[in-house]
């Protein structure tokens, strides 16, 4: 064989392991299976409860149009840089919501990014903060879920940028920027203040639109709670470290938290408003939790717009 041909053949065998290799990381693989014991037993509803507000759920499921924030019939439309995003419908409908959802299809959602058809979902959805949730919390989050209204209808499509139409490129997203179970919490031992890692990197994911991001939409490194552009473009979401906060104190974000008033007697606006209607529903404890760990986020400069 000539030298040639041997080099030729030689990359067409290189460039189908890398397809191969490819193929196979990008793969949708679900961090759990049916019959996992860990989510054997009933959900606490009551408990559920407070993950459903403090996931602030209802602010991107809900459907538009109505007062009812328990109608999760979804299709309000995301518009971001990389296309226009619906969140779906989520509730217990058999048909157009998560109905015939097991409680491990939720748990696969919300850890993995991954649909009960072994898809991965856009992180337009914030699994890459829900990834940090507790199974217990998952299972609480699923039993008050089973309790709301059935609503029928299904939302419109996403509308991605091309590049994201197949979905598999989500996979290589997630090898870039996802790191599975991994929370961003910063612990210290200290209950209350852990209580507030654990609500704020994960269930809450105020990360998600306190910080800025790279031009592939995954938030960049040393930009976490500085503040940035809203995801949707539409303003600039204020920076919560003490670089920006300094002067509050933890019972000003605890009442904020509650009442939406700051302590210079203003009231927060857009996105937020709707951010305290759901931690007004929490118990003073996790509010002062939340409070506790924002103060102790370490002071970062904010970017510019």
């Amino acid at each position: 064989m000539r030298t040639g041909w041997k080099f030729a053949f030689a990359t067409i065998l290189c460039a189908g392991a890398a397809a191969t290799a490819g193929w196979h990381l990008t793969a949708a693989r679900a961090p759990f299976s049916n019959g996992d014991p860990q989510f054997e037993g009933p959900g606490d509803i009551a408990r559920g409860q407070v993950m459903f507000a403090a996931a602030d759920c209802a602010s991107c499921h809900a459907t538009p149009g109505q007062s009812d924030r328990l109608t999760l019939g979804g299709g309000m439309a995301l518009a971001s840089p990389f296309g226009t995003f619906r969140p779906p419908n989520i509730s217990p409908d058999p048909v157009d919501g998560i109905g015939t959802w097991t409680v491990v299809d939720l748990a696969n959602a919300l850890v993995g990014g991954i649909s009960p058809q072994r898809t991965h979902y856009y992180p337009a959805f914030p699994y890459t903060s829900f990834t940090g949730m507790t199974v217990r919390d998952i299972k609480d989050l699923y039993a008050y879920l089973r309790t709301l209204p059935k609503v029928s209808g299904r939302v419109p499509p996403h509308d991605p940028a091309i590049l994201f139409r197949i979905r598999r490129f989500v996979g290589l997203w997630k090898l870039l920027f996802f790191r599975q179970g991994r929370s961003e919490a910063r612990l210290n031992g200290d209950p209350v203040h852990d209580r507030g890692a654990y609500l704020v990197e994960s269930v809450s994911h105020c990360a998600e639109c306190h910080s800025s991001r790279n031009v592939l939409g995954a938030i960049r490194s040393g930009s976490r709670f500085a503040g940035g552009v809203d995801p949707q473009g539409t303003g600039f979401v204020p920076n919560i470290t003490e670089e920006s906060l300094g002067e509050w104190s933890e019972s000003d974000i605890a009442t904020m938290l509650k009442t939406g008033i700051t302590p210079d007697h203003g009231r927060v606006g857009s996105s937020m408003a709707d951010v305290v209607t759901n931690t007004a529903m929490l118990p003073d404890s996790d509010r002062e939790a939340i409070a506790r760990y924002v103060k102790a986020l370490p002071p970062l400069a904010s970017p510019k717009p």
